[in-house]
């Protein structure tokens, strides 16, 4: 059985503003806690079909790399993710909608398959974990973008 979960902020600035905030992936590490680095390959942009690698944290401060396929792109609305989380098969994506003038309300879904030996874990609980993370993400989202001066991958 699938685990799906969804978190919803409204964010000061436009949904174009958001957009590029979310589709930059080189700057993932500074709202995705498990992200250390992250690049589209071959340097293409984020379109169907297109693999996102990254450097994420590990167990006890190792570290390893993961992909993830692009599998739907509708700018500046919506954007969907497929890869593997632990032995389970997972999508996520982000949808944004323009809300009384320059706010976006944005939401980031994220939906689990179960398999092997994250069958183990009550449905519950991992729903509660990705929510917690999820729910940590947006509010980094939203203070990036609404923040006067946004850090970047240089700061």
């Amino acid at each position: 059985m699938a685990v799906r979960t969804e978190s919803r902020v409204t964010i000061a600035g436009s949904v174009p503003e958001v957009w590029a905030y979310v589709c930059d992936v080189g700057r993932w590490p500074e709202w995705a806690p498990g992200v250390l680095e992250c690049r589209v390959r071959g340097g293409a942009g984020l379109e169907p079909g297109a693999r996102v690698d990254q450097r994420a944290k590990g167990m006890f401060g190792s570290t390893r790399e993961r992909s993830q396929g692009v599998t739907a792109v509708e700018a500046p609305r919506s954007v969907a993710f497929a890869g593997p989380m632990g032995s389970s098969a997972a999508s996520w994506g982000m949808e944004l909608e323009p809300v009384d003038g320059d706010q976006t309300a944005a939401k980031m879904w994220i939906e689990v398959e179960r398999a092997g030996v994250m069958r183990a874990i009550p449905g519950g609980v991992l729903k509660a974990r990705i929510q917690h993370v999820s729910d940590r993400e947006m509010t980094a989202i939203k203070a990036a973008v609404e923040s006067p001066t946004p850090a970047g991958p240089d700061s």
